[in-house]
């Protein structure tokens, strides 16, 4: 085959490194993502589409209250002069920005049909209109006046702004959420009454952080309401590191009914979480018979939420049917927080709440003294002009005179009354019919007016407290504004601690029916339930050659703990067991145990129960079974061991002290204080050997002694005052056991 014929290396194409070639397009694409497409700056809290839509909105001259316009007129106009991303790219933006039930404080008036919390999309942009809002106003207060740098757009006909000047905290008071290439941003939105507070607090101790800023701001303010379930510590540690997630429920009343029935009425829903998608699962899980407390529901919603829960019974604790429905369901849901935004409206960085009022801060502060600065520049023009109307004011006839009979009067004006350019051009611009108007005592009363304005503005733009003064003044507006008694401005999003029943609740509980059972293990790892507390279990038939293992009383709703021998801990539910009609089925098919793993133990879980758990090298420690509790097939570590060592026991904490008989047959008792307590690891050494391992260990109280049972069934004690010679410290080697001992090493 020939080879494919490749053009000499030359100025025109000179050879790259495929690697080199890619890295570089990459990383230019990743930029463009980062920069201009996925996260705001932190400054005005909008992204490039936004900011877009609303800058073409003010050249349209879309202000509150003027007529609406047609989005389709608005969307051809932005993406003509600013974002040639896509109609359906900017109408998207510009419908979320509009929806009352997304934005907390909406960008944009809308009108037709938006879309609604059920999740339906918005119209076609032909068929609705839509206008700028108060807050969006603020936003762009002082665009036209120099407060904040321009760039040239896509084509380079025109001009665009690089930020808003944004006299709204809208970074926080409204959130963000975006993805861009390997970071992502997620900011939910708050109470600006709250965030003036802390800003207020901010600018008169500016070292603050953001713990004593949460005094102001105790959480997110999400716009369709609902309850915050987390501890104020745990929105602490988010607030300070830019980094967390806001645990969300459903709000919901008990409305009582005639002879003792009753509903749950659902009247908030987690913020983003669809209506109907809602109602679509919790059918769903009532006809799968997953949610045995409750029997309907019904979705009764009209302009506001109202999403009536039928309970099974009259008799139904309503508080526990519905934190079934809290765990099983988007009535409960997290938000995340990942404050990543462009800091300086270059860096993308996390930023605390501190550092995310700052950036607001110090960008209004800059938008004063630019403002100021203009003012100045202005009221400098017209002080010139009104110095060049007084003195035609004063010499009108021989201005007259000059403009009839001059050739040319702006060059004669000039020299006759030492006049600059500016103010003669003024002068030959003047209507006629403004001469009647002319008083002197009125110009020179504006030309007072303006040098003692002028000497504010320099006097502010010279003085940092001053301008830090003026900032407060504006913040105070934007809480009046905006504040908590108006129908936009009060708190939506409250606080509460988790319902008691959460703390020692378990929803296997009301999932399945309490029923003893009996769990049967045999050697080769199959497992089974049998109905009631069976004792006997001569009559147990075993599949080939198999036989049992370890048999232990529980309940369908216990959790039973298996250890494998690589240290894993997994959990299994005691209802989904298989039955003991049949052989049962393999712990493996139950728990994903590595190849070349097996069984250890297994036991049931006792609430608040310890246990000693040691591998066969003698290194162990002491762990509450409770935090073996794992949610998952794949289970969770517990006992980290160094092969060839393999976990092997667990047993119950009964007792104060500790036995345990090496494979080289020495005994040592030991204090159970001496082994710590962990969740996970890879233990202490609990007893030396010079060969072998551990063989076989037990807990017990040394008052009553040490037991064993021989391989006979006899029950043989040691008591206290024998056991002398065998008690010393945890990791000794111990001595050969006492007379009777089983010659197997193991207690029985």
């Amino acid at each position: 085959m020939a080879k494919p014929h490749l053009p000499p290396p030359g100025e025109n194409n000179p050879p790259v490194n495929l690697r080199d070639a890619l890295e570089e397009r990459y990383l230019a694409y990743a930029l463009s993502t980062i920069m201009g497409r996925a996260l705001p700056d932190a400054r005005d809290g909008l992204k490039p589409v936004h900011r877009r839509i609303l800058y073409g909105m003010h050249i349209l001259r879309l202000d509150p209250g003027t007529p609406f316009k047609k989005c389709a007129k608005i969307v051809g106009d932005v993406m003509g002069s600013f974002h040639p991303h896509g109609d359906q790219a900017i109408y998207d933006a510009l419908v979320r920005l509009a929806q009352d039930f997304t934005s907390r404080f909406p960008l944009v008036d809308g009108q037709g049909n938006f879309g609604n919390i059920d999740g339906d999309g918005a119209a076609a942009y032909r068929y609705t209109e839509a206008r700028m809002t108060e807050v969006a106003r603020a936003l762009l207060e002082g665009i036209d006046e120099d407060s904040i740098d321009f760039r040239e757009n896509y084509s380079g006909d025109q001009k665009e702004p690089v930020v808003l000047p944004s006299a709204f905290p809208n970074l926080l008071a409204n959130g963000s959420q975006g993805i861009a290439v390997g970071m992502a941003t997620s900011i939910p939105p708050h109470n600006v009454a709250e965030l003036c507070d802390a800003a207020l607090y901010l600018i008169a101790n500016p070292q603050a952080e953001a713990e004593q800023l949460t005094v102001f701001v105790p959480g997110p303010d999400f716009p369709t309401g609902g309850i915050i379930v987390d501890s104020p510590e745990a929105i602490r540690e988010t607030y300070r590191t830019g980094r967390g997630s806001f645990r969300i429920r459903a709000r919901w009343s008990k409305e009582e009914g005639a002879r003792g029935v009753w509903n749950a009425v659902v009247t908030e829903i987690p913020y983003g979480v669809q209506k109907s998608r809602l109602i679509e699962k919790l059918a769903e899980l009532v006809n799968e018979r997953k949610l045995p407390l409750l029997a309907d529901v019904r979705d009764e919603s009209a302009e506001d939420v109202r999403i009536v829960l039928e309970p099974r019974a009259r008799n139904v604790d309503a508080g526990v049917m519905m934190e079934s429905l809290f765990r099983m369901s988007e009535l409960e849901s997290r938000f995340p927080m990942n404050m990543n935004v462009l800091v300086d409206g270059v860096t993308p960085r996390v930023v605390s709440l501190s550092e995310a009022l700052r950036q607001w801060l110090d960008h209004r502060r800059n938008v004063l003294v630019r403002r100021a600065r203009f003012r100045l520049a202005e009221i400098e023009r017209r002080l010139e002009v009104l110095a060049g109307m007084i003195i035609a004011f004063l010499n009108l006839d021989e201005v007259i005179r000059i403009i009839r009979e001059e050739d040319e009067p702006k060059d004669v004006l000039k020299a006759r009354f030492e006049l600059t350019d500016n103010q003669a051009n003024y002068i030959l611009d003047t209507r006629l019919r403004s001469l009647r108007r002319l008083e002197e005592m009125q110009l020179r009363n504006e030309h007072a007016e303006l040098t003692r304005e002028k000497g504010e503005l320099e006097t502010l733009v010279g003085d940092e407290s001053r301008q830090w003064k003026s900032v407060t003044a504006q913040i105070r507006e934007i809480k009046k504004k905006w504040g908590p008694l108006t129908a936009l401005g009060r708190r939506r999003t409250s606080f509460e601690a988790p319902p008691a029943v959460s703390s020692d609740f378990d929803l296997a509980d009301v999932l399945v029916e309490r029923e003893p059972i009996t769990v049967v293990v045999t050697q080769k790892g199959w497992i089974r339930a049998l109905k009631g507390q069976v004792s006997d279990l001569s009559n147990l038939q075993f599949k080939g050659d198999d036989s049992l293992r370890v048999s232990f009383f529980a309940e369908t709703t216990s959790k039973i703990l298996v250890l494998a021998t690589d240290g894993k801990i997994f959990t299994l539910d005691a209802a989904k067991l298989p039955g003991g009609r049949g052989a049962g089925e393999p712990i493996r098919l139950l728990a994903d145990i590595d190849d070349g793993e097996d069984v250890a133990a297994v036991f049931v879980h006792r609430p608040g129960g310890k246990m000693v758990v040691a591998a066969s090298d003698g290194r162990g420690f002491r762990a509450s079974q409770d935090d073996m509790i794992g949610n998952t097939k794949k289970g969770r570590m517990l006992l980290n061991v160094d092969p060839p060592a393999k976990a092997r026991f667990i047993i119950p904490v009964e007792g104060d002290h500790v036995a345990a008989i090496g494979e080289n047959r020495k005994l040592l008792c030991f204090p159970l204080e001496e082994i710590p307590e962990m969740t996970r690891g890879k233990g202490v050494r609990l007893q030396r050997y010079r060969d072998g391992g551990l063989s076989d260990i037990k807990t017990f109280a040394l008052a009553d002694g040490l037991g064993w049972i021989d391989p006979g069934g006899r029950v043989f004690n040691v008591a206290k005052e024998n056991l002398t010679e065998w008690l010393g410290h945890r990791a000794e080697a111990g001595r050969l056991p006492p007379k009777g001992f089983p010659k197997a090493n193991r207690f029985g």
